[in-house]
């Protein structure tokens, strides 16, 4: 599967003249310090390089790379559990207020832009009206959105303090403000209108100039998205150099704060597709790093085979699940559900699909057996595996009053049933998984087939309107509790947090194409799974617990989904040009090469 989907779908993604590529040259540019020549890798946050694209971060095509010459003011650390730890980024310190109301940040004292100009609060200021008109986490402009901020304060050149609208607290806060890209003001002032900060203000309010401020404010979005520098002027490691069709060359920022510290001279992207070309490019050695690429066994091996070749595991918080549209026959039956998960073998589903990139599921919880076993304790034990049980699955099929003929399942009327799986075109660990889903349920009697479409953004697109019965839907996004179960009972499902308040849509409505019940009983006690959900966005970790182990039951004992797998970070590196690469289950697994590069780690071999 293209790491588009694994973890970017959810989480998120630069004008460049196009020129002939070539090989690595000396630049004027380069600083010294450690430079270690060209370091080559591919961008797996989406494939294709759009030659003509902007240097532009906001940009969905644009030759902007995270960590390399896009930077956010720091960078979020793997963690089990807690969603507000980072490394630094353009912001070298942080100070959160103890009742999380206000983050106080510092920049690095000597950090400059690559043209020379000093990095200030004034261009995090101007980014954080950016983000505004992006719809970011912590800068929403909807009245009474969680976690928003109330105020932005240029405290002094080198410091911005940032507060929280505490009518509806996150505990995400600090994250949805470091999470923040930061663009130099000098080149993007143009792209707010001067007065965008009293726009902001009325925004806020009610009435009729309050939603054109709002109409205004997202209006702009397209603006910024489409905006394009005469040049990359860049406060991370590397520079945009030159683009074509198949590579994108940066080079070494010698203005960058930590530049001594930098081993590459230049940075390569190379151009793909699909898996198959990152898989040749593995196998030929290459790539110095690419992240996570599902891949076949025997392609596993030909990579592991390459000189150099160091593979490196760790933690993500990302499972797929087997999701049901309950508002179609016969899956709105808790039965049939449950049927299909006592037939399915998930460690053989996994072992074909994704060996190398995921585990297979304990079971259906809603979160990653990793924090799960942090959340959950010892009552993860007692959740309900779905181990494979033909036997067991009969007695829920009869319960839903599924008829069976021949040796073959048919509705309760008995009119043929086919479970149709669909999957994006391309996602080759979904396809497989389900192709061999497809095996199982054909063998025991249940018919099966697996659709493919176009691309990744049409079945997003078609899952939202309603058009499966059944698809693979990404869960358990951790680290923070909120976002883990929001997934299954967020407005997929049918609620949405409006100011505070969860209110919940009819299936069908409002996107929501899962169509569960807003009520589930979980040990004889009936509860909305979705106002549950919206509590875990505002409480601490402890007051967490008890309400995430009512959801991880919830989920076990409804199904709106199968958990098939959860995914382990693979990420590929390789040790004949450089070394220092991150430990096994290190924290920076999820961060780019280019966050390891400028923090220092990543050294020339001897």
């Amino acid at each position: 599967m293209r790491r588009l989907a694994a973890v970017v779908a959810l989480l998120g993604l630069t004008a460049v003249t196009a020129c002939s590529g070539g090989g690595t040259t000396n630049q004027s540019t380069s600083g010294g310090g450690g430079g270690g020549g060209l370091f080559t890798t591919i961008d797996v946050n989406r494939p294709g390089i759009d030659a003509s694209a902007p240097a532009n971060p906001y940009n969905p095509k644009g030759n902007s790379f995270l960590g390399y010459n896009a930077m956010k003011l720091a960078w979020v650390k793997n963690h089990l559990t807690d969603p507000n730890q980072f490394y630094p980024g353009i912001a070298e310190s942080w100070e959160v207020a103890e009742d999380n109301s206000a983050i106080t940040i510092k920049l690095h004292a000597n950090n400059k832009w690559s043209d020379g100009k000093p990095v200030t609060a004034e261009d995090v200021r101007l980014s954080i009206g950016i983000a505004y008109t992006q719809g970011s986490t912590a800068f929403a402009i909807t009245p009474g959105a969680a976690g928003a901020a109330a105020d932005v304060e240029v405290v002094d050149d080198k410091t911005v303090k940032v507060t929280q609208d505490m009518t509806n607290p996150s505990s995400k806060f600090a994250r949805g403000v470091l999470d923040t890209f930061v663009a130099p003001a000098h080149i993007w002032g143009s792209v707010l209108p001067t007065d965008f900060w009293d726009k902001l203000k009325t925004s806020r309010g009610e009435g009729a100039d309050a939603e054109k401020a709002r109409e205004e404010i997202t209006a702009l979005g397209e603006k910024i998205i489409t905006f394009a520098p005469e040049k990359d002027v860049s406060a991370g490691p590397f520079i945009l150099e030159r683009v074509n069709p198949g590579e994108a060359l940066l080079v070494k920022n010698k203005n960058f704060y930590n530049a001594a510290n930098v081993a590459p001279d230049q940075v390569k992207f190379l151009n793909y597709t699909g898996n198959e070309q990152i898989w040749n490019y593995l196998i030929s050695g290459k790539l110095d790093h690419a992240g996570f690429t599902a891949a076949p066994a025997d392609v596993m091996n030909r990579i592991k085979q390459a000189p150099g070749t160091n593979i490196i595991k760790g933690f993500s918080p990302v499972a797929v699940g087997m999701a049901f549209n309950q508002s179609k026959k016969p899956y709105d039956n808790v039965h049939v559900r449950r049927g299909l998960a006592y037939l399915i073998d998930r460690a053989e589903v996994t072992k074909v699909a994704s060996p190398e990139g995921g585990t297979p599921a304990v079971t259906t919880s809603g979160i990653h057996q990793k924090p799960a076993q942090e959340w959950l304790g010892a009552e993860l034990n007692s959740l309900e595996p779905y181990n494979p049980d033909p036997a067991k699955a009969e007695e829920e099929f009869k319960a839903a009053g599924l008829q069976k003929k021949d040796g073959k399942w048919a509705l309760a009327d008995g009119s043929p049933w086919k479970v149709t799986m669909t999957a994006p075109s391309g996602f080759s660990d979904w396809i497989s998984a389900q192709e061999n889903i497809k095996g199982q349920l054909v063998e025991a009697g249940v018919d099966a087939e697996v659709v493919t479409v176009a691309d990744y953004p049409l079945y997003l697109e078609e899952i939202a309107a309603g058009k499966y019965d059944v698809g693979f839907w990404l869960i358990a996004l951790g680290p923070a509790p909120y976002d883990i179960y929001q997934r299954l009972y967020g407005a997929s499902n049918g609620w949405t947090n409006v100011a505070g308040k969860i209110q919940h849509a009819a299936p069908g409505k409002s996107g929501n194409w899962m169509g569960g019940a807003e009520k589930v009983e979980v040990d004889g006690t009936e509860i909305n799974p979705g106002e549950l959900t919206g509590k875990l966005n505002s409480v601490s970790a402890e007051e967490a617990k008890p309400i995430m182990l009512q959801l991880a039951k919830a989920a076990n004992q409804d199904l709106p989904v199968i958990q098939m797998w959860d995914y382990v970070n693979t990420q590929f590196t390789n040790t004949s040009r450089f070394t220092g690469w991150p430990e096994q289950d290190s924290d920076l697994l999820r961060l780019t090469a280019g966050v390891w590069i400028q923090l220092g780690m990543v050294k020339k071999t001897q």
